[in-house]
């Protein structure tokens, strides 16, 4: 029998992606609990949020922040990008680093999980670098259109493409691995 987890996020792109990687070893339930994110580093961010769903499931959580990293802006907009985004968009995104040669980005993926009310959150990360451009490909996941590692944006790569380098499937695979360690 597989062992089940709750994912704490309303973002369904960010549910297909971790279930094509973790599933069927490990099955992901969708919780999608709407949780006041703690201002600090990436990892007192996603540790702060991971506590709080754990006491709210009243059990096993996962929980994921995203951050991305502007190198010419020492890691700013980082875990603040999805305001960032929100707020004044890619094209705004890129005008940010119009000042600055260095267009260098990483992508960061932090995945807590814990096993439930008073146990310490255990942290997954991943990382990808790659460089802030003008927005190409569907622009239906978040900043993926304007991140291009290789030649092609987060956007322009189908699923499968995306998975095998993406911050996000570099830092589930460490969990992916920890888990099966734990059998």
């Amino acid at each position: 029998m597989a062992r089940s987890i709750n994912f704490v996020t309303g973002n369904a792109n960010k549910l297909r992606e971790v279930r094509a990687i973790l599933e069927p070893d490990i099955e992901v339930q969708s919780n999608p609990l709407d949780i006041e994110e703690a201002q600090g580093t990436i990892e007192e961010v996603t540790e702060s949020k991971c506590r709080r769903a754990a006491e709210l499931v009243d059990g096993p959580v996962l929980v994921e922040d995203t951050a991305l990293c502007f190198n010419a802006l020492a890691g700013l907009p980082g875990p603040y990008i999805k305001w960032f985004l929100a707020d004044i968009g890619h094209e705004g995104l890129n005008n940010i680093l119009a000042a600055y040669p260095d267009k260098s980005a990483e992508a960061v993926c932090t995945f807590g999980y814990s096993e439930g009310p008073g146990h310490k959150p255990i942290i997954f990360q991943g990382r990808c670098s790659g460089k802030i451009v003008p927005a190409r490909g569907p622009a239906h996941f978040g900043w993926d259109p304007i991140f291009e590692h290789g030649e092609k944006t987060f956007a322009e790569m189908d699923g499968i493409e995306k998975n095998k380098i993406s911050h996000r499937s570099r830092a589930i695979e460490k969990l992916r691995r920890w888990f099966q360690d734990k059998k």
